[in-house]
């Protein structure tokens, strides 16, 4: 895809149109711009990972021997509890939607987010939920404590008095991700420059468009199952409750239907980042552009059909975990179709490993190691024995940190000299890569074997047998942890603009319309749509 700037536009990057609002309030807080408000979903979207990061350190500091060693059982569920609460919904999806709010118009050759105004509210309930949520830690009875999927009657006639607390803060949370999906949507949708098509996309803005529309299909599920948690609890229903006609399995039913589709609304983004970092230093177009799109969209709507395979070992009738067996299984087949594009993209290409490539590879092989255990999980019988282990917590950690974190570590070092106007310090972003890599596989390979020998997850104690491996993995939690500081050290460098200044075009296979302005990017930006040829 070309394009061509007509001359008049040029004039959009002179002084007279970068002027940015005076003031820390009118930039930041009252602030419509795009570029402003993905900053802020960024900046926010880090300080919650490093929060729900220490959590995790409190978990495997707990879990270095056997024994209760630091804190009380209750704790540690509120620790096992917000940690996941806060990386699903504080760390990984804000950090999807900053990027969407940068790159989308620019990509696309917009001026704006369409709805610029709902997008600034969008961002400022996070903080307040997520406020809400870390001080319902320190109330009576301590904070939720149930696990980051809530099961009744866990949250229901078991849990704290701060589960209003918690459900308020779930809604408020819900609000905001409709809201920027709607954007998306609309944004897409309506202000593509002239020319650009649909099949003319970045993947990025296919995979966020899909994306968009799987968070206004579930977020109101979840809106639903912790309404009827708060009623079960505060108000005398019995929707979960078998002694009052309700059933608490109808829960979990209710729960994953959104849980499922939640896991893809974590990494479809991320396939849109791989797909653009992968041709850039690849210097080749993408491998089977369509095919990618149509994968995406597949993955979208097998989605709905496979909830319940978090379910297997609820007694659920042999038709139906058999049909949930095979669904979970034909998902692997449009997940296997783009890592197949990823691999062809890169072959005969003429690669370089800058650290976007390097956590783009690292998240390629660590992404399908986690998609093969996935595969063995939806296997019924194999299940079973699987279920609730530490075999579990392996998968989805695969998935989720060296699947989406390194994908979203990916996108910013990609983008990080557009941001912010200077190169990167490559030798810490270096450092930072191999430190990750190194760790998060002792942290979380070594579950998958504790998992296979019986280990249960969530739990403070354990057998003497797990003893050692236990504290292998919580060495390689440690220095994750700690890694992740280089990560903070490089992006404060950058954002004070020491370094060598960015050229508007880093990388020398990059496509796409964000390097076609200067860097860093000016405040506004296509104030005239660029023509697409």
């Amino acid at each position: 895809m070309e394009s061509s700037i007509a001359n008049p536009d040029m004039t959009e990057h002179g002084p007279h149109h970068d002027h940015k609002p005076s003031g820390f309030m009118a930039r930041w807080v009252l602030t419509t711009n795009h570029k402003d408000i993905g900053s802020l979903y960024l900046l926010f979207s880090f300080a919650m990972f490093l929060t729900g990061g220490a959590m995790a350190m409190v978990i495997r500091a707990e879990l270095f021997q056997p024994g209760l060693q630091l804190i009380e059982p209750n704790f540690f569920n509120q620790m096992t509890t917000v940690h996941g609460l806060i990386m699903v919904f504080g760390a990984v999806m804000p950090a999807f939607v900053g990027l969407a709010n940068w790159m989308l118009p620019v990509m696309i050759g917009a001026p704006d987010m369409a709805l610029p105004r709902m997008n600034n509210w969008s961002f400022w309930i996070l903080p307040f939920a997520f406020t809400m949520m870390l001080m319902s830690l320190f109330m009576e009875g301590g904070g939720p404590n149930f696990g980051w999927t809530f099961y009744a009657p866990l949250s229901t006639k078991y849990s704290p008095d701060s589960t209003a607390v918690f459900v308020f803060a779930v809604h408020l949370m819900g609000i905001s991700s409709i809201m920027g999906a709607i954007n998306v949507i609309v944004t897409i949708v309506n202000l593509r420059a002239p020319g650009m098509t649909m099949m003319k996309l970045p993947l990025f803005v296919w995979t966020w468009l899909i994306t968009a529309f799987l968070l206004i299909a579930v977020m109101p599920v979840l809106a639903g199952a912790v309404t009827m948690v708060l009623t079960d609890k505060y108000f005398g229903t019995s929707f979960f409750d078998a002694a009052g006609g309700g059933d608490p399995v109808m829960f979990q039913h209710i729960f994953w239907f959104f849980g499922h589709p939640e896991v893809y609304i974590m990494i479809l983004p991320s396939f849109g980042i791989i797909s653009a970092i992968v041709p850039a230093f690849s210097r080749k177009p993408l491998f089977g552009y369509a095919s990618m799109v149509y994968a995406t969209a597949s993955i979208a709507g097998l989605s709905f059909l496979v909830w319940a395979h978090h379910m297997f070992t609820t007694g659920m009738p042999v038709a139906a975990e058999l049909f949930f067996m095979y669904c979970t299984m034909l998902i692997s087949v449009p997940t296997g179709v783009k890592v197949f594009n990823w691999v062809a993209t890169m072959w005969r290409g003429s690669l370089t490993f800058e650290v976007p490539m390097l956590f783009a590879i690292a998240f390629i092989v660590l992404f399908t190691i986690g998609g093969f255990s996935g595969l063995m999980l939806a296997i019924t019988p194999v299940d079973f024995q699987y279920h609730d282990t530490y075999f579990v917590v392996a998968h989805f950690h695969y998935v989720l940190v060296s699947g989406a974190i390194f994908s979203i570590m990916a996108a910013s070092y990609y983008w990080l000299p557009k941001w912010t106007g200077v190169m990167f310090d490559e030798g810490l972003a270096k450092l930072h890569f191999w430190c990750s890599l190194i760790s998060v596989n002792v942290l979380f390979f070594p579950m998958h074997f504790l998992g296979l020998a019986g280990m249960p997850r969530r739990i403070p104690d354990y057998a003497l047998q797990f003893a050692n491996v236990n504290a292998i993995v919580s060495i390689g939690g440690f220095a994750f942890g700690l890694s992740q500081l280089i990560f903070l050290v490089v992006v404060i460098k950058c954002m004070r603009g020491k370094g060598e200044k960015a050229p508007d075009k880093p990388w020398e296979g990059a496509e796409g319309l964000e390097w076609e302005m200067p860097s860093p990017a000016p405040y506004h930006t296509h104030l005239t749509p660029p023509e697409i040829k």
